[in-house]
């Protein structure tokens, strides 16, 4: 069924209603668990769910199984993003063709990320530069079959520099032959209502559903802003940050604003809302709950974080000690973004380092400068630790707080050539209230083990990792470079927890941690940021052609101190 005429329908009923968004995870295991997930979320009754497409096809065959499973074993209508930056006439119709065939029938036509590996905006053939070629593109060769939706940004396009002429870009598309509109999300209820209502004025008739998404860590919220430039309200931008250091106040609050914006949205007349979940459940569960639309999948909402069983697949057991929906709703409850669970649906969503560099070649040549040496590297790093620089290549935000504690090491270290991407002090029962190191609830107290993952040059690699394995009955080192040769001490199956909490009245919580299934998910977009850095300069200048070099010659190495108490012994193997 067309998502068109769900929600036309939905709006006929004069009752609210709710969608879903994931994205692929980026592991199988976490794979298996988001099918667990959408399975319980899709008892709810929402409209339709969405999945996300990566920026030219990088996520499609999972992207297309995804759909396919939510489309036809857990029976919700689902929608497909597709973007079409980099993406030729051929890559279009195999996904197009794909979803016909997986009975697919709704598309979220986007223009989607600039390419990696390049510096400019170019149309693939068949012209495909912005989503209302797309939406042109598929109503001219597909006819009525797909129901195709288009984004909306209450706000501007973060592109856009005139407001007048960004409106006029939305109306293109949907006059192209859109069926529906979602928009971007917002933290501030009026400007999506402002915003409909000027949709309406223009004589635009398809629905539109608001896009929220409810705050689920500071961190990425914090990253969300800086790179969306989305409208805060003073209010919850100040609450946000007295409760930063609490992980579940933090949680929390994103639930309450959720709720409050959904209901000043219905007050406004605006009925559907489209929730982007993170791939998480609780938050989004407990905001369906506030609003009294939806039947909860579980008794309570439950905030502790019990012990995880896994099947062989990895996916959830619903045997021994996570028996209750409501403790498989929460199980991953306060993900780490880079170091969270591989396990998690959420695992990397929320601070992937190198997703895209936000600098055009101009930019970056000014911040980062125009490297042609080992040494000219080194520098910039050191400068990053040190605060000179807000950025790098594979970090787009300035180091956080807690890294003063390790600052002059982290500049030592960089200048000889070891290239720290990220890293973390050793702490011993450090109080969960701490202003710097707290997190989790109140009256808790936190651990963590020292460790540093940086890029090593080939040069340096051989003497680095004699000293590591020296060092093996106390270190645990994962090591890889871009030709995808990998080396661990670890034990095969076995993760490497990197920080941990204990709270009154619950169970050990183990947020962060480090195993083979995490360490390579990452491998690959750590040294592709290498050649997106590259791709800033001419092809044959000198720095590009040091920076692929770099890249194929350096190694990325991951070390954990497992001995907590001698907080500075990690150190000693940087020389």
């Amino acid at each position: 069924m067309k998502v068109s005429d769900k929600l036309k329908q939905a709006e006929d009923s004069k009752q609210p209603y709710f969608s879903f968004e994931y994205f692929p995870p980026k592991t199988e295991q976490g794979l298996a668990n988001l099918y667990d997930r959408i399975e319980r979320m899709a008892r709810l009754g929402p409209v339709f769910v969405a999945v996300t497409w990566g920026a030219g096809g990088a996520t499609a065959q999972r992207t297309l199984e995804l759909c396919s499973a939510c489309q036809g074993v857990f029976g919700v209508e689902t929608v497909m993003h597709l973007t079409c930056t980099n993406m030729d006439v051929a890559q279009v119709d195999a996904a197009l063709e794909g979803a016909k065939a997986a009975g697919i029938q709704n598309i979220l036509a986007l223009r989607g990320d600039p390419p990696r590996d390049a510096e400019y905006w170019t149309a693939c053939e068949g012209g495909f530069s912005h989503a209302v070629d797309l939406v042109r593109y598929i109503r001219e060769k597909y006819g009525s079959y797909f129901c195709v939706g288009v984004a909306g940004y209450p706000e501007g396009h973060i592109e856009s520099t005139d407001a007048d002429q960004d409106f006029e870009y939305f109306v293109a598309k949907v006059e192209a032959g859109a069926d529906f509109v979602v928009s971007q999300l917002a933290y501030d209820a009026d400007v999506f209502i402002q915003w409909e209502k000027r949709v309406r004025a223009r004589g635009i008739t398809v629905p539109v559903v608001a896009g929220v998404l409810p705050v689920q860590s500071y961190q990425s919220f914090r990253r969300l802003v800086f790179l969306t430039k989305v409208a805060v309200p003073e209010s919850l931008r100040e609450r946000l940050e007295e409760a930063k250091s609490n992980d579940q106040a933090v949680k929390d609050l994103g639930v309450e604003h959720a709720v409050a914006m959904v209901r000043q949205l219905q007050a406004a007349g605006v009925r559907g809302v489209h929730l982007t979940t993170l791939n998480l459940e609780n938050s989004v569960q407990r905001v369906l709950d506030a609003l009294g639309m939806g039947e909860s999948a579980g008794a309570g909402a439950g905030m502790a974080l019990p012990g995880r069983a896994m099947t062989s697949t990895g996916a959830m057991a619903s045997t021994g000690a996570m028996t209750s929906t409501a403790e498989r709703r929460v199980w991953d409850d306060f993900p780490n973004g880079r170091w969270g669970d591989a396990r998690s649906p959420a695992f990397g969503s929320a601070d992937a380092y190198g997703a895209m560099l936000k600098f055009d070649a101009q930019g970056a040549a000014r911040v980062w400068g125009r490297p042609c040496t080992l040494d000219d590297v080194s520098e910039l790093f050191a400068r990053y630790v040190t605060g000179e620089i807000a950025s790098l290549p594979w970090s787009d935000e300035p180091l956080r707080a807690e890294t003063e504690r390790i600052g002059e090491e982290l500049a030592r270290v960089n200048r000889l050539g070891f290239w720290t991407l990220a890293s973390q002090p050793a702490l011993d029962g450090v109080a969960s209230a701490d202003a710097t190191h707290g997190w989790g609830p109140r009256g808790g107290y936190v651990y963590q083990k020292a460790f540093v993952e940086c890029f090593v040059a080939g040069a340096k690699f051989g003497s680095f990792l004699s000293r590591l394995q020296s060092s093996a009955s106390r270190v645990t080192y994962y090591a890889a470079n871009r030709q995808g040769d990998f080396l661990t001490n670890a034990h095969a199956g076995e993760g490497t927890a990197l920080t941990w909490g204990v709270f009154p009245g619950r169970a050990v919580v183990q947020p962060t941690l480090i195993d083979k299934i995490s360490f390579l998910a990452w491998r690959a977009e750590a040294f592709q940021t290498w050649r997106e850095w590259a791709a800033m300069f001419a092809h044959d200048s000198k720095e590009a052609c040091f920076l692929r070099e770099t890249a194929d010659e350096c190694w990325l190495v991951n070390v954990v101190d497992n001995d907590y108490k001698q907080a500075d012994a990690i150190w000693d193997l940087f020389q």
